[in-house]
């Protein structure tokens, strides 16, 4: 089984294979990709052993078997639907998010207390309303929902969405939910995302000087 620092690492490697297959290569190497991402040659190879695909000495991997068989391991390959629970302003941007297509995920629709919501449109999502996610889910057989709702209401709609049978779900909610073991639970953070980012600012700014090239300029 892959580890999941391992498939937590897929996505880069694909941005990086896609790039160099649009530039018209047809093979990387492992201590190029491990250059690119901060990596050691090691890391790459034994990332790229849980796929099935090997490299060739002095050679290195055939980039399009190496996008191929990450993707299926990803199930990339194969377009997921998903539901999406809170059209507010998260969930309008990401339900209007095109990128997720290419991960193959699809929001097939979306769904809100608001009245004054439903039956319109974002993108090409109608949204619906909340009486209506059982039998959607049921009649469409949905595993994975979207939550993007306020963090007070988080817990209920999650729950919610077990009792409609959904399998898996993706909060964006600031909350933490108590799930039964067998739903799958992802969680991004957008708070504690933003403090790591800040916390390493201020390692960086909290130096005496930054360097730039040749040259170095106090900080005051």
């Amino acid at each position: 089984m892959i580890s999941i620092p391992t498939i937590k690492r897929f996505p880069s490697y694909l941005r990086l294979l896609q790039q160099y297959k649009d530039e018209g290569e047809q093979w990387v190497s492992a201590t190029r990709l491990a250059d690119e991402l901060g990596l050691t040659a090691i890391q790459v190879r034994k990332d790229m052993a849980g796929t099935g695909v090997e490299g060739k000495p002095k050679i290195g991997f055939e980039i399009d078997l190496l996008i191929k068989a990450i993707e299926e391991n990803l199930g990339w390959d194969n377009a997921t639907d998903a539901i999406l629970v809170g059209a507010g302003h998260l969930g309008v941007a990401l339900a209007r998010y095109e990128g997720f297509a290419s991960y193959g995920l699809r929001i097939v629709g979306a769904f809100d207390q608001d009245p004054e919501k439903h039956d319109k449109t974002i993108g090409d999502t109608i949204v619906y309303p909340m009486e209506q996610l059982k039998e959607f889910v049921k009649k469409h057989t949905i595993n994975i929902a979207v939550i993007t709702v306020p963090a007070e209401a988080a817990q209920d709609v999650a729950d919610f969405l077990v009792d409609a049978k959904i399998k898996a779900i993706w909060n964006f909610a600031p909350k933490d939910l108590r799930l039964p073991a067998h739903i799958v639970l992802q969680r991004t953070d957008l708070a504690t995302s933003f403090a790591v980012l800040s916390a390493k600012c201020r390692r960086i700014f909290d130096d005496s000087s930054i360097s730039f090239g040749e040259s170095t300029y106090n900080v005051t």
